[in-house]
């Protein structure tokens, strides 16, 4: 009866087992440093497009405020033009009154209208001193959004010119990672994406320098050093996790 593929994978040696870690690790390391040579830029360049937004919103807020404050001054213009139109024709009734009483109380409904006419124009007078302001910080902001855009353009090229330069060597070794990844079986690979995402440089594979573990220094003892240097066992750094090989790992048959 044929072996499924993950059958065959966990029939795989821990020797080779080994030797696909390592390889992965090499691999995945060569995509980091990819990573690395863009440095910030990716950041940078998301960073300005979230502050160019917030800058755009902001600028139309403005400007819907300032439209808001125009047909505020236009509805209180057409009020006072309302209000004077009612005084000329209260003044005008007033010359057919026909006692003090009626004369008084079309003198009052004058002065109200003309208390009308001035909040009016105490309102206009406001209006028109915000949009002032306004229209300043819609200047200002616009010339930081100007200021802005550049940066992102410059940003842009900047990370475009590196992304060519890295694009097809990245794309190799994603390939090639994700077809290591097949090499091994699906806990352990696992277990390694877990170290790698835990770890600060992103070693889940370190191999041994000076009796020590390469990803934190520790002393290895000599009896953990002679086991891994068997190969029979997936051994890892009992201070730090990393999956623990030896010098020899790189030169394992890989078939």
């Amino acid at each position: 009866m044929a072996k499924t593929k993950k059958e065959e994978i966990e029939d795989v040696s821990v020797e080779r087992k080994l030797k696909a870690l390592y390889n992965l690790q090499q691999i995945d390391t060569q995509i980091d440093k990819i990573k690395i040579v863009r440095g910030e830029l990716p950041l940078e360049v998301e960073d300005l497009e979230d502050e160019i937004a917030g800058l755009q919103t902001r600028i139309d807020k403005f400007k819907q405020e300032v439209e808001n404050l125009k047909i505020t001054i236009s509805e209180k213009e057409d009020l006072m033009k309302s209000c004077q139109a009612m005084i000329k024709k209260y003044e005008e009734q007033q010359m057919n009154v026909r006692n003090n009483r009626e004369y008084d109380s079309l003198s009052k409904e004058i002065e109200f209208q003309k208390l009308e006419i001035q909040l009016s124009e105490k309102q206009i007078k406001e209006s028109r001193f915000k949009i002032e302001n306004i229209d300043a910080e819609i200047a200002d902001a616009t010339d930081r959004l100007k200021e802005k855009n550049l940066d992102l353009d410059a940003k842009k090229a900047e990370l475009n010119d590196i992304v060519k330069e890295t694009e097809k060597e990245e794309k190799d070794m994603i390939k090639k990672s994700k077809d290591n990844e097949k090499l091994i079986e699906e806990r352990l690979l696992t277990a390694y994406k877990r170290i790698r995402e835990n770890a600060r440089n992103g070693l889940a594979v370190v191999q041994i320098e000076r009796d020590a573990c390469g990803g934190c220094f520790n002393k290895i003892p000599p009896q953990h050093q002679l086991d891994i240097k068997m190969h029979k066992k997936i051994i890892v750094c009992e201070y730090c996790g990393r999956i623990l090989v030896d010098n020899e790992v790189q030169n394992i048959e890989e078939n």
